[in-house]
């Protein structure tokens, strides 16, 4: 009888997590039956935005801070799993300037993954202490500046990411089964993260900081938790992808990618859990239609010139229209839940109610 109370309430009051997980259980598993290398290729990268979404949504979300340098954190996750993952052979070649000490390392790849995404959340942990005391317009500045200063440090730190050039001899380890599992638990821990105490401590000091001081929440540190966390889901899906797509550079890990990733947020609702998944998949979907019409015009020559940037343009113009009518998101910050059954009352002679089940 326990057991079934148990699992009534699993259902009741965390349905979110089976509402949100079921549908991306059922687009892998029809990837994986298609076949389909471009398809499963488009999964896969939706898999991995979905984890830098949830990851932002753990901060942005819940703290209300917009967070730039969010990427900034993937480069870091991905360069650094790529460098205790690679073979000694391929690193004389692909960073024949790398530090010696790191020449002979080569770990598994799950334990390099892991290492990058602590990396990442190290570097923020150090970093961000101090600036988790700014709000408003400007902790966004100094995030953004931030982000300029991961991608400086990329671009110009040749011994560790061969500077500006492309790095090539990565062995591909992410395939769609390793994503899905990866999206999977980090929807698991951003929900987790949202109802935990911490979680309301950091939406507490959110909606009136001074109210929250004065019953003992401390806003730096709930906040330089969340921002922690939120990099190190960052490292590990600059790991997933280093090790997907097998050779990139810096520019990948910058302006470009952090609009997009925005997008998904936004789109969705950044308010809840619920909304970055909802927004990563319309985009996705969206985003690789508009592609694909690019594509066709391009290919047609349909017009006099080439047609560049599409997606892009039509992606902000549907940003811009989602904030004007509706601010927070598609979902509006709420989750998705099972609607549950009011019970029945009727009114008894001496003026008490009676459930009726």
């Amino acid at each position: 009888m326990k057991i079934t109370t148990w699992l009534k309430n699993i259902f009741t009051e965390h349905s979110t997590l089976f509402i949100l997980i079921t549908p991306l259980i059922i687009i892998a598993l029809v990837t994986d039956l298609l076949d389909d290398t471009l398809t499963e290729r488009i999964v896969i990268t939706m898999f991995i935005n979905l984890i830098l979404v949830l990851g932002l949504q753990l901060f942005m979300g819940n703290g209300g801070t917009l967070n730039f340098a969010h990427i900034g954190f993937m480069g870091i996750g991905a360069y650094a799993s790529v460098i205790f993952s690679m073979t000694p052979q391929a690193k004389s070649i692909g960073l024949p300037d790398l530090y010696p000490i790191f020449n002979p390392i080569q770990l598994p790849f799950l334990m390099a993954l892991l290492l990058g995404g602590l990396i990442a959340a190290f570097c923020a942990a150090i970093i961000s202490f101090p600036l988790m005391r700014l709000s408003d317009a400007a902790a966004v500045i100094t995030s953004f500046a931030l982000l300029v200063i991961i991608h400086v440090v990329l671009v110009h730190w040749d011994n560790i990411t061969a500077g500006p050039q492309t790095l090539f001899g990565v062995d591909r380890y992410t395939d769609l089964w390793m994503s899905v599992i990866w999206g999977i638990g980090f929807i698991i821990l951003a929900y987790w993260f949202k109802e935990s105490s911490i979680g309301l401590k950091l939406r507490a000091s959110r909606d009136d900081r001074y109210a929250a001081a004065t019953i003992g929440i401390n806003m730096v540190i709930v906040r330089w938790v969340a921002f922690t966390l939120s990099a190190f889901m960052a490292g590990i899906a600059g790991g997933l992808w280093a090790h997907f797509i097998t050779s990139f550079s810096p520019k990948a890990f910058y302006l470009t990618e952090t609009f997009v990733i925005l997008a998904m947020l936004v789109v969705g609702g950044p308010g809840g859990v619920s909304g970055a998944v909802v927004g990563t998949l319309i985009v996705s979907i969206v985003r690789e239609g508009l592609r694909t019409i690019e594509s066709a015009i391009n290919i047609g020559q349909l017009l006099p010139s080439t047609l560049v940037g599409f997606a892009e343009v039509f992606l902000a113009i549907a940003l811009i229209v989602i904030l004007i009518f509706r601010p927070g998101g598609i979902m509006g910050g709420r989750e998705i839940r099972w609607l549950k059954k009011r019970p029945l009352s009727q009114k008894n002679e001496d003026g008490t109610n009676t459930t009726i089940s």
